[in-house]
């Protein structure tokens, strides 16, 4: 396999100002839906509860739109998905009422690639400083990366000093020889670059992407979760993505290009009905675990064409004979990634589902099954003004997004200069400078 020397980096974000609010906007960007939301996140004293997050967040503005345009996560028509994205920015911003010129986005296209690295280096003194720390974090971060792979992130897990494993912060210890264990994650550079120009074309620049199944856990998990293990398993509509958490870090993720718009797909196929009445199905009465009352129970399928076709009837077992291969496929993909990543043994008994698909009725259940481990629901924690639509599992990543920059100086180094992220009421009139900039 052909290594690269040089290093590709998506831009990181400027540290959250300790004593004042700043405005912050996110784009989820999914297979089935496109949503913006903006926020003011305010500085708050430690507490007992999501001990990891450094500023309270209450939504302002909210935008939603169909996702179009986007095929597991990758832009596959750009011009359907810049109208999309600009759809939901627009509602946002009417509602919050500020003018978003950048913002923070998610990333699940790309074949997403968890690695860790291993990096150390002398001290300077007889004690660790910044320098140390930003001297051994470059090091870890400069292994050779796959060719035509960006680097999303690159996590500190733990730090060694002079052998001694499991330091958290090393900063004023004594020592000889500073180590650091890195989770470095990669994902391809083209499908990267086209979601950056997806988003550039709507004259919104891009502060940084965060990867879907990162954003997921950091709004779902609680802290003791984090500590003591925990996978998290995001089921959109494309995409299938997994993040692991131990000791408080995210120390793997991966993603699987299939979701549930393949559920979907198959009730379509199956009882020849479109797409949107498939999807209907499995909203209302669709389930992968079959009752006594399935075969009594009979389901209106409405027909592919309606001109002069009747709809036709079909028992509630038939749809769950349907529903219930692909959904064990999905969690059976899942189970085999996780083994193969070498933490099932550290994730223990707890798995948390979330994501649109995870709504699915029977679905924790099939999931308890399959995975062998405790299941639950997870929604977004911890952020106010959300409405009432956007507080179950389908937003989970949206809201991650906007946690992120709260955790986002784990990754304390630059790796090159990014513009600032925080949103000014006259940002108007620099967009027009840039639309008339690009037009004549």
């Amino acid at each position: 396999m052909s290594r690269s020397a040089s290093h590709i980096y998506l831009p990181r974000m400027r540290p959250l100002p300790g004593r004042r609010a700043v405005v912050m906007s996110v784009l989820d960007i999914g297979s089935t839906k496109v949503c913006c939301l903006i926020a003011k996140l305010t500085p708050r004293e430690d507490g007992d509860i999501l001990k990891g997050r450094t500023h309270s967040v209450e939504v302002l503005g909210y935008g939603y739109q169909r996702s179009r345009g986007v095929k597991s996560g990758v832009i596959v028509d750009m011009d359907a998905a810049e109208q999309a994205i600009r759809l939901a920015v627009d509602s946002a911003e009417r509602m919050a009422g500020v003018t978003v010129e950048s913002l923070v986005a998610n990333v699940s296209c790309g074949r997403l690639q968890s690695e860790i690295f291993s990096a150390a280096v002398p001290l300077s003194g007889d004690s660790v400083s910044e320098a140390d720390i930003q001297r051994v974090l470059s090091a870890g971060s400069s292994h050779s990366v796959t060719e035509g792979r960006v680097v999303t992130h690159a996590l500190p897990i733990s730090y060694s000093l002079d052998g001694n494993r499991g330091i958290r912060d090393p900063r004023g210890m004594m020592g000889h020889k500073l180590s650091v264990d890195m989770q470095v994650v990669t994902a391809e550079i083209p499908q990267v670059r086209n979601l950056e120009l997806c988003i550039s074309r709507g004259h919104l620049h891009v502060e940084t992407l965060v990867a879907t199944p990162f954003a997921s856990g950091l709004s779902t998990l609680v802290d003791d979760e984090t500590e003591l293990g925990v996978a998290c398993i995001d089921m959109g509509g494309g995409t299938t993505t997994l993040s692991v958490f131990v000791e408080g870090q995210m120390v793997h993720l991966d993603a699987i290009a299939v979701g549930g718009n393949h559920v979907t797909t198959d009730i379509a196929r199956a009882f020849a009905t479109r797409l949107q009445d498939a999807e209907r199905l499995k909203t209302l009465h669709g389930s992968p675990i079959a009752s006594s009352s399935d075969d009594r129970d009979m389901l209106t399928v409405p027909p592919l064409e309606t001109d002069g076709d009747l709809p036709h009837q079909i028992p509630r077992s038939a749809l769950t004979r349907v529903i219930r291969p692909r959904v064990e496929e999905i969690l059976e993909l899942v189970r085999d990634r996780l083994t193969a990543s070498g933490f099932a043994g550290r994730v223990g008994k707890q798995i948390v589902l979330t994501g649109g698909a995870s709504q699915l009725t029977g679905l924790s259940e099939v999931a308890r099954r399959v995975l062998g481990r405790n299941v639950r629901l997870g929604r977004p924690l911890g952020v106010a003004g959300l409405p009432e639509a956007a507080k179950g599992p389908a937003f989970a990543a949206a809201v991650g997004l906007l946690i992120y920059p709260q955790v986002a100086q784990i990754e304390q180094f630059e790796h090159r200069n990014s513009r600032s992220g925080w949103m000014r009421q006259s940002g108007y009139l620099a967009r027009v400078g840039q639309w008339i900039r690009e037009s004549f």
